[in-house]
This record gives structure tokens, C-alpha cells and sequence, in this order.
């Protein structure tokens, strides 16, 4: 069930998370240097979306009946672009990772009484979430279907244990969703089962933060322990053994949302660098106008451009129904790396001062280096894109 219709996008939204970015976010961010918890954690976190709300700002991208205005995938696409241009952005609207995500796997997914318990606090900002999938070696990872975190049926449900790593959000998050297999063995790609449970159920244990060079994303990167955790039958997400078939419907458009959001601190990164070199004199002139900069800033040009292209494209397949697992794949791998080329050419042309707390651009480029490896590395994206292309190939060859 989805309640995506029926909504009216107000006017000039962009265009006003811009100016709310500008006015209320972009400050905070640059007294602390992108560090979320440095900055106030999950007490920022309210203070901005309360703001957000007041604006009418808050979870653009969230059904209808849960409070947000449900926008598609193409037309949230410029709203997460200007949210993003703040490493605080996507949080302050309450459209960042995990959230957006699991927000986006509810509304496809839960039932009528699990819209009402998970995703209605979760659409408006009341509680935060976390995706637990990622396992230690030599469970699940880049290869979910690795995944060894079991659950055991019991009279009345089900008891999962299991230990997960790198967890986002996992500190002081309000619910989990849990990936567990329920039949077959670690390697099969069936068998796999979701799972709902509140954040402070007895059974979840979150042992420990992972220091990792990103600083901007609340409630850490975190180890999570699930210690006999018990989940009634009316918290099974979906069907039992089809946990990896749902994984599919909040991937594709959950990487989109992320090449998004990097896309527009991509962006600011080379606008202030142009910004820069368009103001710094040096060797007799502008260096703006010295060739080297001018193919640094010409590149970067290329890179954005090309990755709103691609970024377009699969969100029409996304809207249109189409699997886009192929335009998906093919986007988020050209964006992860085109994005850093865009950040690291541009703390070259601002020298110095790229390198320092006195311009974003290092905390953007520390901030977006992940996104090559979160959500799918890209040599998992290669591989999984030149295998498409085989088989595509092969069946063209059978019809001829």
C-alpha cells in the first residue's frame, strides 16, 4: 500500500530548502565542522526539524496519509539536491539515510498496523531508524546473501540472534528493521526474512561505535548484538524467506537518494573552489584563468552534469515501475566516483585552504569518500552491471 497520490507540491520547494539550508543549517555545520555529534546529536536533530515543520519542509519525500507530501522520485530529486548541500541538510529535513530509505520500505511494504506503529513515527520525525543487514566476516556484506544472523520460530513468533556491523544510526534509534535468515544456509540467495522491533526491545544490544572517517551521519556507524531478541508474528515485514526480494525495493531508489543528497554537496564543494579561483591572484593574473584550473573546474562541470543525467534517467524508470536495477547500478557507481573526482579537484584549486576547516571542502570530501563503499562498492556495482550486460547479450543472441 502506498499513498503517494493526492498531494499538492507546494510551489518553489527547492528553492526554499535552499534558503532554509542557507539560513538555518549551513551555520551550524560550519561551527563544528560537520560533526553531528559535536554539534548537539539528537537534541540538534529536533531543534532543526521542529524548524523544518514550521517551514513545511520536513520529509517531502514520506506518504500522505503519514504527514509528507510524497513526492516521486523525480520530483524530490531537486529537493534532496539543495538539502544535500549541507552535510546537516538531509537530517535537518529528516530525508537522510536510514531513515529516507526504510521510510520509502514501510510505505511499500508494512500493514496497515505497522504503518501506524513504525512508519508514522518514523514519517515525521518523532523517532529515528536503523537497517540492520551488514554482518562481520564471514556474514553478510558487499554479498548479502552471506548472511548469518538467524531466527528461530517460537510459539507466538520468532527469537533472532545474530551480531551486525556498521549499522547506521543504530545509537538511540527508535526502531530496527532486522534482516535474519529463517530457512537455507549462508551462500542462498532465498531465505532471508525482515523483521520490526522497537529500538529499546530487550535483545538489542548495541556494543560499540566504529570510528570511521565520516562525522556527519547521527547515531554512528555502530556493532549491534541481537541476544535472543523476540519479534511477534505482527512484526514479520512482509513474507517469511522473501527478505531479500524487499531488500530490492528500498536499494535502487535508496542509492538514487544518496547520489542526490552528494550530488548537491558535490556541487557546493566546486562552487566555492570556482568561487576561489575566480577571486585568488596569482602568476600575473586570475587563477581562473591559468589553463590547469580552468580544465580542473571544466571537469568538474562534466562529472555533475553527466551524473544529474544519469541520476534523471533512473529515477524516470524508478516512477514509471520499471526495475531500474540497471540504470540504478550504473548511476550510483558513475556518482560515487565522479563526485569524489568533483571534491578532490576542487580542494586542489582552493590549495591551502582546501585542505582546512576555512572552506567545506574537506569535510565534503571526507564525508562523500564512503559513498564509493556504502550501499554497494563499486566493484560489486561492476560486476553486477557486467553480468547484466551478459546475459542481455546471450538472450538477444537466443532470439536471433
Amino acid at each position: 500500500m502506498t499513498t503517494s497520490q493526492a498531494r499538492a507540491i507546494p510551489e518553489g520547494l527547492a528553492s526554499r530548502t535552499r534558503a532554509f539550508i542557507h539560513e538555518h543549517v549551513l551555520p551550524v555545520e560550519e561551527e563544528h565542522d560537520g560533526d553531528v555529534e559535536a554539534a548537539g546529536g539528537d537534541e540538534l536533530r529536533v531543534r532543526l526539524q521542529g524548524l523544518a515543520r514550521e517551514h513545511g519542509l520536513l520529509a517531502p519525500h514520506a506518504p500522505v496519509d503519514c504527514g509528507g507530501l510524497g513526492l516521486s522520485m523525480t520530483e524530490r530529486s531537486p529537493v534532496f539536491q539543495a538539502a544535500g548541500r549541507s552535510l546537516f541538510g538531509p537530517m535537518a529535513l529528516h530525508l537522510g539515510a536510514p531513515d529516507e530509505g526504510n521510510v520509502h520500505l514501510l510505505d511499500k511494504v508494512a500493514t496497515p498496523a505497522q504503518r501506524e506503529r513504525y512508519l508514522r513515527p518514523l514519517a515525521t520525525g518523532a523517532i529515528r531508524s536503523a537497517f540492520a543487514m551488514t554482518e562481520p566476516s564471514p556474514g553478510a556484506g558487499a554479498d548479502p546473501t552471506r548472511l548469518t544472523t538467524s531466527a528461530e520460530r517460537v510459539d507466538g513468533g520468532w527469537v533472532v540472534r545474530g551480531r551486525k556491523r556498521f549499522i547506521t544510526g543504530a545509537a538511540g534509534a527508535g526502531m530496527f528493521i532486522v534482516m535474519a535468515r529463517t530457512s537455507g544456509e549462508p551462500g542462498e540467495r532465498d531465505g532471508a526474512t525482515m523483521f520490526l522491533a522497537p529500538g529499546d526491545a530487550p535483545g538489542i544490544v548495541v556494543r560499540r561505535h566504529l570510528r570511521t572517517v565520516d562525522r556527519a551521519m547521527i547515531g554512528g556507524h555502530c556493532e549491534v548484538d541481537f541476544e535472543g531478541l523476540f519479534v511477534p508474528d505482527e512484526d514479520v515485514l512482509g513474507e517469511v524467506d522473501l527478505g531479500f526480494r524487499y531488500a530490492q525495493v528500498r536499494l535502487g531508489p535508496a542509492r538514487m537518494t544518496h547520489v542526490m543528497r552528494w550530488l548537491g554537496a558535490a556541487t557546493r564543494a566546486h562552487e566555492v573552489a570556482v568561487r576561489y579561483s575566480a577571486e585568488r591572484e596569482a602568476f600575473g593574473g586570475r587563477l581562473a584563468d591559468l589553463g590547469m584550473a580552468q580544465q580542473l573546474i571544466a571537469d568538474n562541470e562534466i562529472d555533475l552534469a553527466a551524473t544529474l543525467a544519469l541520476l534523471r534517467e533512473a529515477c524516470d524508470e524508478l516512477d514509471a515501475d520499471r526495475s531500474a536495477a540497471r540504470s540504478t547500478a550504473i548511476a550510483k557507481t558513475f556518482a560515487a566516483e565522479a563526485l569524489w573526482r568533483v571534491t578532490d579537484r576542487a580542494t586542489q584549486l582552493c590549495g591551502g585552504l582546501g585542505v582546512s576547516a576555512d572552506l567545506p571542502v574537506a569535510r565534503i570530501a571526507r564525508e562523500l569518500r564512503p559513498f564509493r563503499i556504502y550501499d554497494g562498492p563499486s566493484e560489486v556495482m561492476r560486476w553486477s552491471i557486467a553480468r547484466r550486460a551478459v546475459r542481455t547479450v546471450l538472450a538477444q543472441s537466443d532470439d536471433d
